[in-house]
């Protein structure tokens, strides 16, 4: 997650507002969800049973392996990632979308010139330097819809692939894993385009399975899907982003069957996951600063620039291996993490068979700007 500036917030202050937000926090998020819709039908129910906590170990385990190199943006690691996240999609069968099968190529050396330098991050990789990786790729596949009235809308299910590569200081572990960050995320992605595949009669929408790249260094991949989008965005409905979900050991105290959705209420997707998390044993909660506050600090920002209703969840917002070499594949709760995606992926069918749209909530003043965005993208579709 790329969350630099906000861990400069005081652990103090964060606790004293959950400890004042704490008693009327429930009463308020459950007041302003409207009567439920989502419902397990025996398709859903079908689903959730073939969302799997071993399988995610499997994918995990490889992806946060060392072999991969910290999966920095770009690199060899980064490459392998994107090649076994592609044929996992293939495997299920997945249709490509990207110019190249499922790859949506771009050009890093002409992306890198746009990067600023930040603090405590590696420097863009200028055009010289010899680094044989001048091509990035965004993931994607698509499941197509059956109705034929709403088979040409898309709901986005995403994550970032990346993280930060190799520690070029010290000695001893070198390698940064990102087995949480966002590996957690991809093996999600992974296991629900799996479990919505598998299905006879496919949802009445279409569902787009993407991993970015760069999130690290910028929510980079997923700003060149948004300027370069494969599906049209005044058809794109809803996006959900999946970030930091395997581990449970959340700084401010553990997180088991419960996870945080940032922009709670910035548009009608939140309560589609809370009553989501209500129906399959998860508890889904707006925490009292981070949810706002991480809202522009995942993948999920890039899309809703453009107007979609995209917001990420996660289990930690921070956890103890924070963005170091010890965030490994072995400290992952693959259960916990199998009963939210189980969560997610009702919400996601809920979403793919309903006849209308979510919505952002045009009366949260920080939903503005992207509600504004929504109205453009339909002025000009």
């Amino acid at each position: 997650m790329n969350s630099k500036k906000l861990r400069q917030l005081s652990c103090l202050s964060a606790l004293s507002a959950a400890l004042f937000c704490s008693a009327n926090l429930n009463a308020q998020t459950t007041a302003d969800v409207k009567p439920s819709t989502v419902a397990i039908t025996p398709e859903a129910q079908a689903v959730l049973d073939r969302i799997s906590d071993v399988s995610m170990r499997s994918n995990l385990t490889f992806l946060a392996s060392d072999l991969l190199e910290g999966r920095g943006t770009p690199s060899r690691g980064l490459d392998i990632a994107a090649e076994y996240i592609a044929a996992q999609f293939s495997s299920v069968g997945l249709e490509p979308a990207g110019d190249q099968g499922y790859f949506q190529t771009a050009d890093w050396d002409e992306l890198a010139q746009k990067l600023p330098v930040r603090p405590g991050r590696p420097a863009p990789v200028p055009k010289p330097a010899g680094v044989p990786h001048d091509m990035v790729r965004n993931v994607v596949g698509v499941l197509r819809g059956s109705d034929p009235a709403l088979k040409d809308t898309y709901i986005l299910v995403t994550a970032h692939y990346d993280h930060l590569g190799i520690n070029t200081s010290g000695v001893g572990d070198r390698f940064f894993n990102g087995a949480n960050d966002d590996g957690s995320g991809t093996v999600s992605v992974i296991e629900l385009a799996k479990a919505f595949s598998a299905l006879k009669a496919h949802p009445k929408r279409s569902i787009v399975f993407m991993t970015f790249f760069g999130e690290e260094k910028g929510l980079v991949g997923s700003r060149y899907y948004g300027a370069h989008p494969i599906f049209p965005i005044a058809k794109t409905v809803a996006g959900i982003n999946i970030e930091q979900v395997g581990r449970t050991d959340d700084s401010e105290g553990p997180q088991v069957a419960s996870v945080g959705i940032t922009g709670f209420d910035f548009s009608e997707v939140g309560a589609i996951i809370k009553q989501s998390g209500d129906a399959t044993g998860i508890r889904v909660w707006k925490h009292p600063i981070n949810s706002d506050r991480y809202f522009a600090y995942s993948d999920n920002q890039a899309l809703a620039d453009q107007g979609i209703p995209a917001h990420t969840i996660s289990v930690a917002y921070e956890f103890p291996d924070y963005h170091k070499v010890s965030d490994k594949s072995d400290k992952v709760d693959y259960a916990n993490m199998a009963k939210v995606d189980r969560s997610v992926a009702l919400a996601v069918y809920t979403i793919a068979n309903s006849a209308s749209e979510p919505k952002w909530n045009a009366d949260n003043a920080k939903a503005a700007k992207y509600l504004k965005a929504w109205a453009d993208q339909h002025a000009n579709p």
